[in-house]
């Protein structure tokens, strides 16, 4: 697989390679994409980007856009395992040189990925209380892993389909953060910011193509630029930039650098852990503490359970790797499901083990790598979304409160079954 890399001439970036990706890289299958996505997949790399850093120098400023990168919390570990740094000090490398290159804004993720668990939480509830044999509303697949959500609506469809978590993934949340609240704060039109998402799988760039940013920033789009943790490493040594450590930025435009920080879940966004909290706190008024889990048929398939009394009130479930997908998804489709929730990812070993970073040279799982990554990610320190204040002013501040009609145009999707993809865009990456 060839990669793009980036270098300065007379001032400029110049593209050295085409980025081609394979089908091969997500779970993504023939069924998954047509064949005009996958034209569009294969052809995808930082032509964008390197386009729109020259564009930035040349003396038209009608024509420069304001940079901003998002980074995910699962890339870290990876920048801080190839360079021998901490989290925090891989994070404000990588924030230097991005910036070294002309990137005027570098963002984490973290903000996005709390409203997307909050949202899931209120949703589970509300499942939980509307659940019956006639009309299921239960169990509650996740939907922040974009190959999972893709196979589900072109693959699957119904019966598995109306299971799926409305709530937006941290990507898509992200692109509504930047493009919306981000830009009215700084007084831009939403097409003058480029936005660029680093995450760990290829997937990350198929969700891009999904047609669902709020009504009044249609003429946008939330993520311009996908660019995986592996692909920036590669830009990152092949640059000769001088490279200076600099403070992550934040959405709020203030200077106060914050901590580094991940949710519970040992390699993933951790929604099954806090979702399994505060269902027990709300529907059984049971406070949990540590989250123990039970491993089923491997360890990619784990389950956790709420017991009072030797009966079990939650059964809440994890499943990564295609293989786990298929058996939960067997058990849903003949109506003989034991969970209230299960936590979706493609990715076997979850996100950290996303195919656009932790591997070999020949494309295989660098499974070295990935256990150095994991005690690295271990190691962050854990925040519950319900504890941000951030996250409390925003839904005032840029949704009108949390029972707004706002929060469901801002915050959640609706997903469409096999035969009628979600509208696609001409994305370059």
């Amino acid at each position: 697989m060839k990669c793009e890399h980036c270098t300065r001439k007379k001032g400029e970036f110049h593209k050295l390679a085409d980025a081609k990706i394979f089908l091969s890289d997500c779970l993504a299958c023939d069924s998954c994409v047509t064949a005009e996505e996958g034209v569009q997949v294969s052809q995808q790399n930082a032509k964008d980007f390197f386009r729109v850093l020259n564009l930035n120098k040349k003396c038209n400023t009608s024509e420069h856009k304001v940079l901003a990168v998002s980074v995910c919390p699962q890339s870290l570990p990876y920048f801080a395992a190839k360079f021998s740094l901490s989290v925090t000090d891989a994070s404000r490398r990588l924030s230097g040189f991005l910036k070294s290159l002309g990137v005027h804004y570098v963002f984490d993720t973290t903000i996005a990925a709390d409203f997307s668990i909050l949202e899931s939480q209120r949703e589970f509830v509300r499942r939980y209380h509307q659940h019956s044999e006639g009309e299921p509303a239960l169990p509650m697949l996740t939907s922040a892993c974009p190959g999972w959500v893709r196979y589900a609506e072109r693959v699957l469809g119904h019966p598995v389909t109306p299971h799926l978590c409305t709530a937006k993934s941290p990507q898509q949340i992200m692109g509504s953060l930047v493009k919306d609240y981000f830009a009215r704060r700084q007084n831009l039109s939403p097409d003058k910011i480029f936005h660029v998402v680093v995450a760990p799988c290829y997937d990350k760039k198929l969700e891009a193509l999904r047609d669902d940013f709020p009504s009044a920033l249609r003429s946008s789009r939330g993520a311009d630029c996908v660019l995986t943790s592996g692909e920036i490493v590669q830009i990152m040594e092949q640059s000769d930039v001088s490279v200076k450590d600099a403070a992550v930025d934040t959405l709020f435009g203030d200077c106060k650098e914050e901590e580094v920080r991940r949710h519970g879940g040992a390699s993933s966004d951790g929604c099954l852990v806090h979702v399994f909290r505060h269902a027990a706190k709300e529907l059984f008024n049971e406070d949990v503490g540590e989250v123990t889990y039970r491993t089923l048929r491997n360890k990619d398939f784990q389950e956790v359970t709420l017991e009072k009394n030797g009966e079990v009130l939650l059964r809440f479930a994890a499943a990564y790797g295609f293989r786990n997908i298929q058996n939960v998804i067997l058990k849903l489709k003949k109506g003989k499901s034991p969970y209230h929730f299960v936590e979706v990812l493609a990715c076997a070993g979850g996100c950290l083990n996303g195919r656009g970073q932790a591997q070999t040279e020949d494309g295989r799982a660098d499974k070295a790598l990935l256990r150095q990554m994991e005690g690295i990610y271990a190691d962050v320190p854990v925040r519950a979304p319900e504890a941000s204040a951030r996250v409390q002013e925003l839904y005032q501040e840029w949704l009108d409160g949390a029972d707004s009609p706002r929060v469901q145009e801002a915050l959640h999707t609706a997903y469409q079954g096999p035969g009628h993809p979600a509208n696609s865009r001409d994305i370059k990456w």
